[in-house]
């Protein structure tokens, strides 16, 4: 089996391709450009590098949020492009899931936190101990405090993702035995979401059924209700 995933949602754009359960190709980017600039540059020279193109690819997968809602969209249409031009099915792959997979077999629970700004954190918590995810918490987008309160004390657990940079700090203090990831374990990388999509085949959908990801509104939009609020009740 040969996948191809994309993951544009985060501030680390990468792709990589797996082939018969192997990640035979790898490339992240934390460079500072654009991800619409260096994803499908990146994800050609990853197919070129593994040998394969791409009527070869039995599944493109992408990390569908959530996220940036730009990079999401990036990745998002990137596959849909790909999967439609070449007949071939995708992998709608949830972020907070694909990252909880850098601690995989850990025997406790993976919280995920995305910074979601205003406040917010986008998070959820998975069972590692059997070696994929198993769901303990819903996907949110909720105040990091609210978040924390809902984890149970009789677990070990470990957080990891970009919302770190900001909240280390506050969980070290709400919940002092808890482990946070180091830098190499904090982001996503597509080669999760490459498993994820090789674990459940029978999620494989046609290009037209892929859609984001989105916990809240996009900005725009909720600028404007913020907007339509404010004048009726002028």
């Amino acid at each position: 089996m040969r996948i191809v995933g994309i993951d544009a949602s985060g501030p680390v754009a990468s792709c990589a391709v797996l082939v018969d359960g192997e990640v035979v190709q790898l490339i992240a980017m934390n460079q500072g450009l654009t991800h619409s600039e260096t994803i499908m540059p990146a994800l050609d020279a990853c197919m070129s590098a593994a040998g394969l193109t791409c009527d070869q690819v039995d599944c493109f997968a992408t990390v569908a949020g959530p996220g940036s809602f730009t990079g999401v969209r990036i990745g998002v249409c990137a596959v849909k492009g790909l999967a439609h031009a070449w007949n071939r099915p995708c992998a709608r792959i949830d972020a907070l899931e694909a990252l909880a997979m850098n601690y995989q077999s850990f025997d406790g629970l993976a919280c995920p936190i995305l910074d979601a700004r205003r406040g917010q954190v986008y998070c959820a918590a998975f069972d590692m101990k059997n070696g994929l995810p198993l769901r303990v918490l819903e996907d949110a987008a909720i105040d990091l405090t609210e978040f924390l309160g809902k984890l149970p004390r009789d677990r070990r657990l470990v957080f990891l993702g970009d919302g770190l940079r900001v909240h280390a700090a506050k969980i070290r203090e709400m919940i002092p035995g808890a482990l946070i990831a180091p830098a190499n374990l904090r982001q996503l990388r597509a080669d999760a979401a490459c498993l994820l999509a090789e674990a459940h085949p029978e999620e494989w959908m046609e290009a037209r059924q892929l859609t984001p990801i989105y916990l809240r509104l996009p900005q725009a939009e909720r600028e404007r209700k913020e907007r339509l609020a404010a004048d009726v009740q002028k």
